[in-house]
């Protein structure tokens, strides 16, 4: 079984920093792919950042190049999103994904393509 339990989340001023962390508690397969989604209010989920495994690359959505970077501790199964130079417009449930096999590069942003969920970690940006 996976169990992703994410933690970091919070309320943050615009032009902080947070570092949003996601554990797979269970440790019964390694998960070549894992990465993260966000869902503003009314809105649909979205394709934050990703990383595989094996083969490699790092995937982010266009918004958010330069401001948040993702890394992976392999031996754990832990997957991690450092968020700087936040903005209102980041604010959302933040919910980390993962897969077992290796998603091909085209496929990372599609939510479908991710066997696994955590709960989401509310990240809130304003003054």
């Amino acid at each position: 079984q996976v169990h992703l339990v994410e933690s970091g989340g919070g309320l943050v001023q615009p032009g902080g920093s947070l570092r949003l962390s996601c554990e797979d508690s269970e440790r019964s397969f390694t998960l070549n792919t894992m990465g993260w989604f966000r869902q503003a209010p009314g809105k649909e989920r979205e394709f934050v950042a990703t990383h595989r495994r094996s083969g490699g690359g790092t995937y982010y959505t266009e918004d958010v190049k330069g401001r948040f970077t993702i890394s992976r501790d392999n031996a754990k199964n832990q997957v991690y999103l450092q968020m700087n130079s936040l903005k209102p417009e980041d604010t959302a449930v933040y919910f980390c994904a993962a897969a077992v096999n290796r998603i091909i590069t085209s496929a990372v942003g599609t939510p479908r393509m991710y066997h696994y969920w955590g709960q989401g970690t509310q990240v809130t940006v304003s003054s």
